[in-house]
């Protein structure tokens, strides 16, 4: 498989291992105090990271409408990057994102063509070629631009990829009254409306012989024989079914040269699959997105949204209610409130002060039962709610010691992720943080065990050691985190612990 160099490549892989983690700073709840929403402030891949520990493969779609790289600049984000900075930025961001999906969950990234296929490139290597799902084309204008020196853009690109191919399942689209005009009944049969299905199939005589032979026309009863180049779909068994079914249709009089196939409606689906051109009838356009900013916010608009209806095709296509949503590039706060209105759980980081200019006051317009976008096609009538939280401390400071300002959950949740690769799913409020494949893992941080211990129980003693056996006893082995150890290698052995000093063997591994 090819692979896409450009300057400083080297340097970008590495940016993803050497992110600092940060905490994140909680600043106000809005809306219903127990809501699992986060709108996050703060640079995206370093709030990517602080995440990590507790989303690690809990994400079911991502999407992302990150800067196009147009060579302009925009009010709100820098838009204006050499290719090579733009896939520096880039490619640490997707090895996070891509850990933080389901294993069969999906991205969707927004790019119209200054960049899309340098990431498609770049995609195929971070995610697996394998992995690709389709290009979505997606009409984004209606009306030409005279004064383009080529050609007019009407279109923007959404790329899509699969953690794991194999895993992946998509809804299917609501069927429309136009989908269902096909079905017809000219000859009044009784099982209802049908439509015509081709007979044919992409394939050679050559490489499908058993599918190349005569059929008897039923009016003028000659053989009727396929191109050599296209064959029928059906074996002769299959054929022979089809005539006792009386599922052949050779037009009102018989005048068809070759037969198609009758599909009633009663069998199809109860959905549409997805086809890969959106257009602006069905999910809106660039115009619409706009209007919809400027009814939200008529004196500051955000000049470069999405219309909600694209984000609700996404949406529906990769998700079902209570499923996670993941937007690290949220811009105006459109993924945000669509996830909330079509009752998804959701996750967005915007770095800009539009963050607290526009999307939270746009999420605060959603609880309160806002009727733009799509809210009238979902019939949202408000609630919910959301926390706002802004980047905090790294855990460790320039010299790699502990950041004072950490608590004990917070380490506990990062040495667990750390150790086991798992999110942190369980709540950390007593030294034994968790079993993983039958290793019990332990912290000593912050006076978890109360300050009459020796340095508040943050010093594996022999005093500390009977007390975890005695709480939280575990037959199998053992790593306990901790300031030091005052047993020696023969008693750790004997405990079966591996002890592990914090700072230093948290950076060293």
């Amino acid at each position: 498989m090819p692979f896409l160099d450009w300057v400083n490549k080297a340097q970008a892989q590495q940016a993803t291992a050497d992110v600092p983690y940060h905490l994140l700073q909680f600043q106000s709840a809005h809306g219903e105090a127990d809501a699992e929403n986060l709108l996050i402030q703060g640079d995206n891949l370093l709030a990517l990271k602080a995440l990590m520990p507790f989303y690690r493969g809990r994400v079911k779609c991502i999407y992302i409408d990150p800067p196009y790289n147009t060579q302009s600049a925009f009010e709100h984000y820098d838009d204006k990057l050499e290719h090579s900075q733009w896939l520096s930025m880039m490619q640490p961001r997707l090895v996070l994102l891509r850990e933080l999906l389901t294993n069969d969950g999906s991205i969707w990234i927004s790019l119209d063509d200054n960049e899309v296929h340098y990431l498609k490139v770049a995609m195929d290597e971070a995610f697996g070629r394998t992995n690709f799902v389709t290009n979505v084309v997606w009409e984004k204008t209606t009306s030409a631009r005279n004064d383009a020196q080529y050609f007019s853009s009407d279109h923007d690109h959404v790329l899509v990829f699969a953690k794991n191919l194999q895993a992946l399942s998509l809804n299917r689209l609501d069927r429309t009254e136009s989908s269902n005009s096909a079905y017809k009944n000219p000859d009044n049969d009784l099982r209802g409306p049908w439509r015509e299905i081709d007979y044919k199939c992409a394939k050679t005589a050559d490489e499908r012989p058993n599918l190349y032979y005569p059929i008897k026309h039923p009016v003028t009863g000659e053989d009727v024989w396929p191109r050599r180049t296209r064959v029928w779909a059906y074996g002769q068994q299959e054929h022979e079914r089809h005539l006792r079914e009386d599922l052949l249709w050779w037009g009102k009089t018989g005048n068809y040269t070759l037969p198609k196939l009758k599909k009633f409606q009663s069998e199809a689906s109860a959905g549409l699959v997805p086809r890969t051109l959106w257009s602006a009838a069905d999910v809106d356009q660039t115009r619409t997105a706009k209007k919809e900013m400027k009814d939200l916010f008529p004196e500051d608009p955000f000049t470069t949204p999405k219309p909600e209806r694209l984000l609700q095709r996404v949406l529906h296509l990769a998700t079902n209610p209570g499923d996670l949503v993941l937007d690290s590039f949220l811009g105006s706060g459109t993924t945000a409130a669509v996830a909330h209105k079509m009752g998804r759980r959701y996750i967005g980081i915007e770095m800009g002060e539009h963050a607290r200019t526009h999307c939270l006051p746009r999420l605060e317009k959603v609880i309160a039962g806002e009727q733009g976008g799509i809210s009238t096609t979902v019939n949202w009538q408000g609630g919910g709610g959301f926390r706002f939280h802004t980047l905090g401390e790294p855990v460790f400071d320039a010299d790699g010691s502990i950041h004072p300002a950490v608590r004990f959950a917070a380490l506990a949740a990062y040495l667990w992720h750390f150790e086991t690769g798992e999110p942190a799913r369980q709540p950390f409020d007593s030294p034994l943080l968790g079993v993983h494949q039958g290793t019990a893992y332990y912290l000593l941080y912050n006076g978890i065990l109360g300050d009459r211990r020796p340095a508040g129980g943050n010093v594996l003693t022999s005093a500390v050691l009977a007390h975890l056996n005695a709480l939280f006893p575990h037959a199998g082995p053992r790593v306990v985190y901790g300031e030091t150890t005052r047993l020696g290698e023969a008693r750790l052995r004997e405990a079966g612990i591996v002890f592990r000093q914090i700072p230093y063997d948290i950076k060293a591994r």
